[in-house]
């Protein structure tokens, strides 16, 4: 059975949905999570933000920046704000996955530039060399690394950024596959898009810890 990178094999969201069986869905309840009930910010969230996107937007003004310094600057802080690095909370970085298709017949390989969060939350980077393009072109790798989930019976959820843009996406089985998005959020533009974006990482949070516990 050949194996083939993910990022080779799945180029489009039409061949994603159609390779993986998924569908999407546009009923805000099937992914309301990112916009109801979210959590206060407090004053020192705030502040922390308004540090982390001052240091970003100073770095960001001289060029593009390569998907480690992204990490640096902006994922690495925003989970560290968030409290996913203390307990039960995991990271693993450059993990690997791997999904096996049967038409045709293929094992699909790739790398996480960051995964953890007890399997449920990940955070994908987009590769440098894609740092001049939209979150969305990350969308179809980020779908089949959420269906590698070893707890299919649960919920998956991802973040997606490229620096300036920051998607956020759910997977959930059932009879089908079936994904949603956020909106994206531009931090790049306002500093109430990072205040929202760390609201809604909290949440997740919260709905990954519940899980684990349950």
């Amino acid at each position: 059975m050949p194996t083939i990178a993910i990022t080779d094999a799945i180029k489009t969201l039409a061949e994603a949905e159609r390779r993986f069986g998924l569908v999407r869905s546009e009923d805000d309840d099937f992914f309301s999570e990112w916009q109801v009930s979210l959590p206060e910010l407090s004053t020192e969230d705030k502040g922390n933000l308004d540090d982390l996107r001052r240091r970003y937007l100073y770095q960001r003004s001289e060029g593009q920046l390569l998907e480690g310094t992204v990490t640096l600057l902006l994922v690495a802080p925003l989970l560290t704000v968030a409290g996913f690095y203390d307990p039960p909370f995991r990271v693993r970085a450059e993990e690997s996955v791997q999904l096996t298709l049967e038409d045709p017949e293929e094992t699909l390989q790739g790398r996480i530039d960051v995964l953890g969060l007890l399997n449920q939350l990940w955070v994908v980077v987009l590769e440098s060399k894609k740092m001049a393009l939209s979150v969305w072109t990350a969308l179809p790798q980020t779908l089949a690394y959420l269906i590698t989930n070893p707890r299919p019976e649960r919920s998956s959820f991802a973040i997606v950024t490229n620096g300036d843009e920051i998607l956020f996406v759910k997977l959930r089985s059932g009879d089908r596959l079936t994904y949603g998005v956020s909106r994206v959020f531009s931090p790049f533009a306002s500093s109430r898009e990072l205040y929202s974006v760390l609201q809604v990482l909290k949440q997740l949070g919260a709905i990954v810890r519940d899980d684990e516990q349950s």
